[in-house]
């Protein structure tokens, strides 16, 4: 048990370290963050890798929760990561793809929102995450 709370550990810092890192790239250099956000969905192998790092994510929280400052919600964040990646693997990925379509504009219309929302995001989860490393 204790090799899977490591693991977990390090999925949900890189999982902050990924949001903290794509808000400075959407601020610093926003043409490289805009071909990133572009390519979610955009094939096959791009939906399945994504669903991957979501379902390691989602499980990482639902492992780690509770040892966690804000431990419910962390909890309900990770099994609505973990129920919607099942639902996205049950659909075609063309499916996906196709939202993609839909939803990318909207994010990068609004991509600075996004950064501000990725940043405190990884930030909050940070904060939630540094209770197991004072206790």
């Amino acid at each position: 048990m204790l090799i899977i709370k490591l693991l977990s550990g390090i999925v949900i810092l890189a999982f902050c370290i990924f949001l903290i890192g794509l808000a400075i790239i959407i601020v610093i250099k926003p043409q490289r963050a805009e071909h990133f956000l572009s390519s979610y969905a955009s094939s096959a192998r791009a939906h399945y890798t994504e669903q991957a790092a979501r379902l390691a994510v989602g499980a990482a929280f639902v492992t780690l929760a509770p040892s966690m400052w804000y431990s419910n919600l962390l909890n309900i964040f990770g099994w609505i990561l973990v129920v919607t990646t099942i639902g996205l693997l049950l659909i075609p990925w063309q499916w996906h793809h196709k939202f993609g379509k839909w939803a990318i504009p909207l994010t990068l219309r609004y991509m600075k929102f996004y950064a501000l929302g990725a940043f405190l995001l990884g930030a909050f989860i940070l904060y939630s995450f540094s209770r197991i490393l004072v206790s």
